[in-house]
């Protein structure tokens, strides 16, 4: 599989990442030698110096035998123009661009990519991903992590273990004895910033984040079960008016009457223009840092607060002053990864990196047919795979107790028919099922096996 990725950035090297890790013959295109370099040294990749909408510099990367580009620099018209010579240059079959500019994306203008006219076959816009997972956040505030699969049926949840938890130092064998009827699965833990697979004879302590796959019936009794609450969120202060606090606030308002969002922008035009384009969120012109200025937004009466501007300073900052000031609930959007071990310790409740989101997407849109969905764990530690069986997989009539899983893959859940059922060692997979798989990033390529396909593409 040849692949061509444009934009070395962030989420470029990301992708590269994912994708040379998984054998295929990957380039990367950047105008900025450093970033280029960056790549092709840590990563087993050709790198390419040159501006990616250029003929010339694409026939460099490879494109006349390429198989799938991903335009992924920081302008879209960049990457517009990259999927354009791509198509009518080099005839490249598979096109995914990332668009930020929310014009480009109004459904008024979807016939601006058929393949006639601007041929983009998937577009990625960032602030809508970005804007999707604080809603799941907000929708799930117990937890710091949160994915649906199998069509809504089943809730990846991510949770953050507190000492008034009741299951602490209880193996997990005993969990499954003593709540025999939760369809609750703890397919992934994290330690001392370690992420594993847990055996049933493993305990939970203080301080672990878990991953969770639990039926969506059960989502509530699941979390009550690891000690937490759950509340509707119906007063939301966002720090940030820009495509992300402002595509949340739409949302917000079209999903509930009963939500009351107030928006705190410092960027007057900005603000102005968010305040015309809603109708009942409240609209403050000012610094989210500011303590008066949180105190008339009532954050102390606020269910929660999402600080989603362009800094990461910022967005930590204002959670921190927001939860002293009695808000039970802080959601950040932060971009530097490392920032991420920080949170717990700064007692933010939740965090969304849109690198990694981004990433997920991507993946999600070019994965191999049968492999339905794919979700990123952490800094690419792990990803939860939802994939159908083939009659041709070393799976298929088996057992799952027969089926020699790697140590750092648990399978949560399997759909059979439009029944989902919680494994154990008598169920049996068969052709056509899917199942949802959890799965350390080392031990993808056994996944692939098992599959019988490649956690590939088309």
């Amino acid at each position: 599989m040849k692949v061509i990725i444009c934009g070395a950035g962030q989420v470029g090297w990301q992708i590269a990442r994912h994708l040379a890790g998984e054998r295929n013959d990957v380039t990367v295109v950047d105008s900025n030698p450093e970033l280029v370099r960056r790549a092709s040294d840590t990563l087993d990749v050709q790198g390419i110096v040159g501006y990616a909408s250029h003929p010339d510099v694409l026939e460099r990367a490879g494109a006349k035998d390429c198989d799938l580009i991903i335009a992924a620099t920081y302008s879209d018209e960049v990457n517009m123009v990259t999927c354009q010579v791509a198509h009518s240059v080099f005839n490249i079959p598979r096109k995914i661009a990332r668009l930020r500019a929310q014009s480009y994306l109004a459904p008024q203008y979807n016939a601006l990519y058929r393949r006639d006219h601007l041929p983009i076959d998937v577009i990625i816009s960032p602030e809508r991903e970005v804007a999707e997972a604080a809603l799941q956040r907000l929708a799930a505030p117990a937890t710091f992590d949160t994915e649906s699969f199998l069509g809504g049926r089943v809730q990846l949840l991510g949770i953050a273990l507190e000492e008034d938890c009741p299951v602490l130092n209880t193996p997990l064998r005993q969990l499954t004895d003593l709540f025999s009827t939760l369809r609750a699965m703890v397919v992934g833990v994290r330690r001392e910033g370690r992420l594993f697979a847990p055996e049933p004879g493993d305990q939970l302590f203080t301080g672990d984040q878990i991953y969770v796959f639990s039926f969506t019936e059960d989502v509530n009794r699941t979390l009550e079960l690891f000690g937490k609450t759950t509340k509707k969120q119906e007063r939301i202060v966002i720090i940030g008016g820009g495509s992300v606090g402002l595509g949340v606030a739409r949302a917000l308002e079209a999903r509930s009457d009963k939500v009351r969002a107030k928006i705190i922008e410092k960027d007057r035009a900005i603000a102005e223009r968010a305040a015309d384009a809603l109708q009942r969120t409240i609209v403050l012109h000012g610094d989210g840092m500011s303590a008066e200025l949180l105190e008339e937004a009532n954050i102390s009466r606020a269910d929660a607060v999402l600080a989603v501007t362009d800094d990461d300073k910022t967005n930590i900052l204002v959670a921190v002053r927001a939860k002293q000031a009695g808000c039970p609930m802080a959601i950040t959007l932060v971009n530097d990864p490392t920032m991420v071990p920080l949170m717990a310790a700064l007692d933010i409740d939740a965090y969304i990196n849109p690198r990694a989101t981004t990433v997920s997407s991507i993946l999600r849109h070019i994965r191999h047919g049968r492999v339905r969905e794919i979700y990123s764990i952490g800094d690419a530690e792990g990803e939860v795979i939802e994939a159908q069986v083939l009659g041709t997989s070393p799976m298929a009539g088996k057992l799952l107790r027969e089926i020699e899983l790697p140590e750092g893959v648990l399978m949560g859940a399997v759909l059979k028919g439009e029944k989902v059922v919680k494994p154990g060692g008598d169920t049996r997979i068969d052709e056509g099922d899917v199942i949802l798989l959890f799965a350390l990033s080392p031990d993808v390529p056994e996944v692939e096996r098992l599959l019988q396909v490649s956690v590939d593409f088309f």
